[in-house]
């Protein structure tokens, strides 16, 4: 069931993404949105369960005890799944269109995450997993290389490729600071969303309200507004996230992020019926290949 829950919400996030682009908000500001949804749902269960140890003295929480979680457990996981992914991955809808991140971002997924495992946790790479990712790999350069290649003829899409790239990579490395540590799903969830909204939030609305950083916060309709919130911080964040993190608890990192085989290839089709995006050859093939290599990778040895 979480595995479902995650793959629904996966796909319906990319080409929602997307579509919000041609609106009236600006990347920041849904992420301003994204935090501040899950932060009324999180932040307020996080603080009903830290107090009972708190009156018991044995509270180990931070962040103005809005997280269940130590301080540095709860900064190193909220830079990496809280506050640079939402930057990076909505900076990159901007750019790019969602067929590029149906591949980019949840397809080159299991290939960021075998190698941060590789090195933080010494996870060994089986053979078929090593097959799986090289074709990982030649999906994302068939759909990335020819943006890259692009570069100079004055498009932008490679920005959006890269920024797509690096938010895989800080999603995998949360994902592995997850089993590292052993964190329970929803105490996981609470502390990244704390950490998000401590940071980001009050320093944002800061310079939005003082026009230093452009944000369209104040002329966005308030539909739009509710919205964002309400999917992309209780549905993407909350919901998904603590699913997401359940998935890591019971399969480990890597087979976690592989059982989303299914999102690239949906997320596209989405992208297509809902958006009028063309299928182009290179992304057909590399969509293909992406997927082939996440459900080789599921194979056991």
């Amino acid at each position: 069931m979480a595995a479902v829950t995650t793959v629904l919400i996966w796909t319906s996030f990319i080409v929602i993404a997307r579509a919000s682009a041609s609106h009236n908000l600006l990347p920041l500001d849904i992420g301003f949105l994204r935090i501040l949804g899950a932060s009324s749902v999180l932040l307020p269960w996080g603080w009903w369960l830290m107090r009972a140890p708190k009156k018991a003295g044995t509270a180990k929480g931070s962040f103005f005890s809005l997280s269940p979680l130590p301080w540095r457990t709860t900064a190193a996981a909220g830079l990496f799944g809280g506050l640079l992914y939402a930057v990076l991955a909505y900076s990159g809808f901007f750019y790019a269109p969602a067929m590029h991140a149906s591949v980019l971002l949840p397809g080159s997924l299991p290939l960021w995450t075998a190698l941060l495992a590789l090195l933080v946790l010494k996870d060994p790479i089986s053979k078929n997993r090593g097959f799986g990712l090289m074709c990982i790999l030649a999906g994302d350069v068939l759909v990335g290389g020819a943006s890259l290649l692009k570069a100079f003829d004055g498009t932008d899409v490679w920005k959006g490729d890269v920024l797509f790239m690096s938010a895989a990579v800080c999603w995998g490395m949360y994902s592995v600071l997850v089993r590292r540590d052993s964190l329970n799903a929803i105490r996981a969830t609470m502390a990244i969303t704390a950490f998000a909204c401590v940071t980001f939030v009050p320093s944002y609305a800061g310079a939005a309200w003082m026009g230093w950083i452009p944000s369209h916060l104040a002329t966005a309709p308030w539909k739009e507004l509710w919205f964002q919130a309400l999917f992309q911080g209780v549905g993407s964040v909350a919901i998904s996230g603590i699913t997401f993190n359940m998935m890591i608890r019971h399969y480990g990192p890597v087979r976690s992020t592989m059982i989303t085989a299914l999102v690239p290839g949906l997320s596209a089709l989405g992208a297509v019926a809902v958006l009028n995006e063309p299928m182009h050859l290179n992304v057909l093939a590399g969509l293909a290949l992406v997927t082939c290599g996440i459900l080789f990778g599921l194979r056991k040895t």
